[in-house]
């Protein structure tokens, strides 16, 4: 869907900022918890997340404890709901125990009271107020949404940390509100599908980030995941997908499921529990194969097609005839009655127009329609299917290619392609929902470090997460009304397993829920990271998989100089530049009373290097780990270290099979170009070459960006891993046949001598395999000495 564009330029620069290094003799060695020295932070922050719109902290303290009440004052059901919530929440979190009861009509003592008053004055939907003081805890509320989000900065007050038991809480004001009313997260169940546990599991996630939309996107080309009763063959064909090289190297023989009505009522109402609205989306009229698949006769051709085992754009489309639309509208009766939701998503974007062009019915129904072409051609068709939804009491959501055809008028867009579909749209007084690649796309990758899991370029670090504003700086204020919030999106095509898809949504996730909710002028980058250990305790604790790549260290050292001298100075730093470094140079590993890094490191080689990364109270922000540094290592570099060739990129960090489980290793690839650029190096005495290299699925669909692809020229029936000095047309200094594809493992080594060589050199690693084949991709490259 829309994380397969190409990045701009800039984007792709600063994904690369770590790997360019290298392309100055510089290399970033991973230790995967080191980082830069102690900063100046603020003062101690309550450890909250989001950051609410105002506190003021008192003096002194109330203590917590097993024997503290949960106390309903207006006994409404929805706020016992929420007084158990809690309760639970502390139990499995904090090991507290605290009994919930309802109001006797005294005054609650040395208790919690959650009360709703709709007539509670200067409170605003979904805010809350949350007093505590020596005499107990207060939260009030106007709303349901309100009592309940001040349960969830209650409990993130009783959670600080890992420990167990009971917890003193700060006396303090809080008065909260949320800046949007959609504070959303996208799913992408279509590509890889998640268990209803998984599911569950995130909307409980979403809860504590104060997030209140689940866009569920549940049908694609590659796989149809919604039951749909009056027709069957949508899930029994249409769920299910044949993967490229099924039943080999750990690909099953076929890959799908799908969601029973049962499961999706019972996952909306879990959702509903918890102050969630679950917003379904079917996507039209692209992205359709899954469907066609199923019931050829909605399609244009009247082929059956396979379900999609190819990512990126496919070409069918959804027929325009009456019968189409009696489907489609039949379809969406059921999903209407599974999803109470206001918006109904129906996609609309990267609908290429090939089959429509070439439909001789298609096109006389464009001109008997009098629309000049296909754009508005898909304009009418969403017009019409809005419509439909309206006269139900729905309205149409719709990514940003809904505005090139025309768009009904009461119609929300969903503005991917960066933020001009938001300004376009606020301007003719749509409402607008920001969703911008790569702002908040987050199947794409947080790092450039070697340990980061699949995804997409380019690199969305927590920094840019964080520094997102939901509001277009083009627009004024009474256009400005119209963003009602923003969602970040996880499309999986890369994201097979949850743990994938954890690790990419947290801790960005955090840095989101403060752009969505907090006040703009209250967001403190600084205050931010000091809250963060908490959160990453919050994780552990509920068994959450959360990226720490934000505070991964590079080690950076002048390579060639290292070789010259036998020694090197390392600099360390990381990305959120937040932590204290603690590291050894004896291979022991180190804790919180190790040696301090405060400034570059003069390292004898050969040295074995461990680092890890510890908060200001002590907490381990990241697991460990260790690097060896000498002469083999630093002639040595992995694939995924090395900057891609100028030119079109479309750059993904792949597993070898498309449906791994596992989240390592990882190999970097570029679709439209298998050509990496390797640092200038001293080649002195190497006479050798090593290649660890991995042969991957070529299952990308590009369309009209076919064109795009370089093509290699090769010498041999499969292709070869040539060498080039200095540039990509200099001299071959090593060429290496390709073994058979058909015949040879998946991961294979290729050696060969290299010519005496004298000076530094940058060198240019191609593939010139076939096109239409697989793609090939670099585990390591190795530079051996003559003898």
């Amino acid at each position: 869907m829309q994380h397969r564009k190409t990045p701009s330029a800039t984007a792709f620069a600063r994904r690369w900022r770590c790997v360019a290094r290298l392309t100055s003799l510089l290399v970033c060695l991973v230790l995967s918890d080191v980082i830069v020295a102690a900063q100046t932070t603020p003062e101690p922050m309550l450890p909250l997340m989001p950051w609410p719109s105002q506190v003021d902290i008192g003096k002194g303290e109330f203590p917590v404890s097993a024997h503290t009440p949960i106390v309903i004052a207006d006994h409404d059901p929805a706020t016992r709901l929420t007084a158990n919530y809690l309760a639970d929440l502390l139990r499995r979190t904090r090991g507290l125990s605290l009994t919930v009861k309802d109001a006797d009509g005294t005054t609650p003592i040395n208790a919690i009271v959650l009360r709703r008053d709709p007539q509670a004055p200067v409170l605003a939907h979904e805010g809350y107020a949350l007093v505590i003081t020596s005499k107990g805890i207060r939260i009030n509320a106007r709303d349901e949404a309100g009592v309940f989000y001040g349960a969830i900065t209650l409990w993130q007050l009783l959670t600080p940390n890992a420990q167990k038991g009971a917890v003193n809480v700060p006396q303090l004001n809080i008065q909260d509100q949320p800046r949007f009313t959609w504070r959303g997260l996208m799913l992408d169940s279509s590509r890889h599908m998640q268990s209803v546990a998984d599911v569950k599991q995130l909307l409980d996630q979403m809860a504590q980030h104060k997030l209140n939309v689940f866009h569920w996107h549940l049908t694609d080309d590659q796989g149809w995941r919604i039951e749909i009763k009056r027709y069957p063959e949508l899930t029994r064909i249409g769920a299910w997908r044949t993967p490229p090289d099924a039943g080999h190297d750990g690909e099953p023989q076929r890959y799908g499921g799908f969601y029973t009505q049962e499961q999706i009522r019972e996952v909306v109402a879990y959702a509903a529990a918890r102050q969630i609205t679950i917003v379904p989306e079917l996507d039209m009229p692209g992205h359709a194969q899954a469907v066609i698949a199923s019931y050829p006769d909605v399609g244009v051709t009247g082929g059956r097609p396979n379900v999609s085992a190819d990512w990126g754009i496919n070409p069918y489309l959804y027929n325009v005839d009456d019968a189409s639309f009696q489907f489609i509208e039949n379809v969406l009766d059921e999903v209407m009655a599974l999803f109470p939701s206001h918006y109904i998503h129906l996609g609309g974007d990267e609908a290429i127009k090939d089959q429509w062009q070439a439909s001789p019915a298609v096109q006389a129904k464009m001109h008997a329609l009098h629309l000049k072409d296909e754009d508005a051609l898909q304009g009418w068709f969403m017009g019409r299917l809005g419509a439909y939804l309206t006269s139900h009491g729905r309205r149409l959501i719709g990514w940003d290619e809904i505005l090139d055809g025309g768009v009904p008028a009461d119609a929300t867009v969903m503005s991917w392609r960066g933020a001009d579909g938001a300004i376009k749209a606020a301007k003719m007084n749509h409402d607008v929902v920001m969703s911008p690649s790569p702002d908040v796309y987050f199947d794409n990758v947080q790092s450039d470090l070697p340990q980061e899991i699949a995804g997409r370029a380019p690199e969305l670090d927590l920094t840019n997460v964080y520094a997102f504003d939901p509001v277009p700086k083009a627009l004024n204020p009474s256009q400005a009304a119209h963003v009602l919030g923003a969602q970040a999106n996880v499309w999986t095509e890369h994201l097979p397993s949850m743990q994938h898809v954890q690790q990419a949504i947290f801790p960005r996730l955090d840095a989101l829920s403060e752009a969505v909710w907090s006040p703009a002028a209250t967001r403190n980058w600084q205050g931010f990271l000091v809250r963060i250990p908490a959160q990453f305790a919050r994780y552990s604790t509920q068994h959450i998989s959360y990226s720490n790549s934000a505070f991964a260290p590079s080690a950076v050292l002048d390579i060639n100089a290292a070789l010259d001298s036998g020694s090197a100075q390392v600099t360390l730093q990381n990305q959120a530049q937040y932590g204290h470094i603690r590291y050894t140079l004896d291979g022991g590993a180190p804790n919180p009373n190790a040696t301090l890094y405060t400034k570059p490191i003069n390292v004898k080689l050969p040295a074995t290097l461990r680092a890890a990364t510890y908060a200001d109270d002590g907490s381990l922000l990241g697991a460990m780990e260790t690097r060896v540094l000498d002469r083999t290592t630093l002639l040595s570099h992995k694939g995924v270290e090395l900057p891609q060739c100028p030119g079109d990129q479309d750059l993904m960090r792949m597993q070898p099979m498309p449906d791994a489980n596992s989240l390592a290793p990882v190999f970097l690839t570029n679709s439209f170009n298998a050509c990496q650029l390797y640092p200038a190096t001293r080649l002195n005495g190497i006479g050798k070459v090593h290649a660890d290299v991995v042969r991957l699925e070529r299952n990308y669909a590009l369309a009209h960006d076919q064109k795009l692809v370089v093509s290699h020229p090769h010498a041999t029936p499969y292709g070869e891993l040539v060498i080039h000095r200095d540039t990509c047309t200099g001299a071959v200094i090593a060429s290496m046949p390709l073994p058979d594809p058909a015949r040879s493992e998946r991961r294979f080594s290729l050696d060969a001598s290299v010519p005496p060589q004298q000076g530094t050199h940058g060198l240019c690693l191609i593939f010139t395999a076939p096109t239409e084949g697989s793609f090939y991709a670099l585990d390591r490259i190795q530079w051996l000495p003559e003898k």
